[in-house]
């Protein structure tokens, strides 16, 4: 018995004029039409909103983080409760996060070695202890669908001796993780570093690759670095990677960053933005983000954006909900979060089908062109 039994990825169309794709990835909790973007459960919840709510927005897989569930409510919880998929009573595909990414933003609070990584909790000051073979099993207890490597993220900016230092204990703990992890209905994606230097992006794509894995991530993007070094990271990345597996961009999730990132043979994204947005008063249109709260809104009696079938959109208007948001009804975040994460999937969704129908490249250059000059207007 193999992953190959629980997995399969199908690549059903492809652009002519660059690398993206569109496919099929099956999962032991359903199939997921790629190129997708997965909305972003921290804690085994999408925040503000039920599980009904959530797959409303079109969601096919959504996410949720070990270490978060680690520390509250226990992995060992879960697990007695069914796994996650029982625990949240959500029966698509789920994918977590080892952890690493939240483990390092600790700063002073957390300490790497080469055998991982101690740290203590910033809410209780407990200490905690987390190696690769500790989140292998964190993971598995969690019985997520999808899985992923603990890995060092180097942060944004460092210098080359700082990222050369972080990928070699990437690597070394990418073998810990795969001689740990032992269900083949959870698929291990290994993470690709290097931080923001070229030769050691592409080193780390070529020994990822060696790995027989079901998909393979981009992590250590979206860190502060500008939009065109993470388009560039993403580009040269990319070819090096199988191309008959998924290729996974992690934390990210802006219009424009999904465009160019399915541009460049991306096909998996994740990021709290829509839901974070959402929380702030902030909207996406296809004319550019808007906030709510502002006066051009209090007698508008339109939707959030013109012809989207969310649910915000067909059952409230803007003028209804800057009012929930200036009175801080809880509603008004939920409605904009069911909004920014429909739109995010609508626009995969369309781009998708511009694949399959052989006129991405002007489909996403439109795209572009309207969302880069409304982000020039907004300025």
């Amino acid at each position: 018995m193999s992953y190959k039994d629980y997995f399969d990825f199908k690549i059903i169309e492809t652009s002519k004029n660059c690398s993206a794709r569109a496919g099929i990835l099956s999962t032991p909790h359903g199939n997921i039409e790629t190129p997708i973007f997965m909305p972003v459960g921290t804690n085994s919840a999408v925040k503000m909103l039920t599980n009904d709510q959530i797959l409303s927005t079109g969601a096919q897989i959504i996410l949720a983080n070990s270490y978060h569930l680690y520390l509250r409510a226990g992995c060992e919880l879960i697990k007695n409760a069914g796994g996650l998929h029982n625990w949240m009573n959500f029966h698509k595909p789920i994918l977590t996060d080892s952890g690493g990414f939240q483990i390092f933003s600790l700063s002073k609070l957390r300490k790497i070695t080469n055998d991982g990584v101690y740290f203590q909790d910033p809410k209780n000051g407990s200490k905690h202890f987390i190696s690769p073979e500790i989140s292998m099993k964190i993971q598995e207890n969690l019985g997520a669908d999808i899985i992923m490597a603990f890995d060092e993220c180097a942060p944004y900016p460092c210098n080359y001796e700082q990222a050369k230092s972080a990928l070699e204990k990437t690597k070394n703990w990418l073998e810990r993780c795969f001689e740990a992890h032992k269900n083949y209905n959870q698929a291990l994606f290994p993470i690709v570093q290097g931080a923001f230097f070229d030769d050691l992006r592409k080193e780390s794509a070529k020994y990822v690759s060696k790995f027989d894995a079901v998909g393979y991530a981009i992590g250590g993007v979206s860190v502060g670095e500008p939009t065109d070094l993470k388009n560039h990271i993403t580009k040269i990345t990319t070819p090096f990677l199988p191309f008959d597996k998924p290729r996974y961009l992690m934390g990210v999730g802006t219009p424009i960053d999904i465009i160019n990132g399915i541009k460049y043979g991306i096909d998996m994204f994740d990021c709290v933005l829509p839901t974070r947005n959402a929380r702030h008063g902030t909207f996406f249109t296809y004319q550019g983000n808007k906030i709510i709260k502002n006066k051009q809104f209090e007698k508008d009696f339109s939707p959030l954006e013109e012809k989207c079938d969310c649910y915000a959109c067909k059952n409230h208007t803007k003028a209804y909900i800057r009012h929930l948001y200036k009175t801080q009804e809880a509603t008004a975040a939920t409605l904009l979060s069911i909004h920014n994460i429909h739109f995010l999937l609508n626009l995969v969704k369309n781009l998708r089908k511009s694949i399959i129908e052989g006129n991405f490249n002007e489909y996403s250059e439109e795209l572009l062109k309207k969302f880069n000059q409304n982000q020039i207007l907004e300025k």
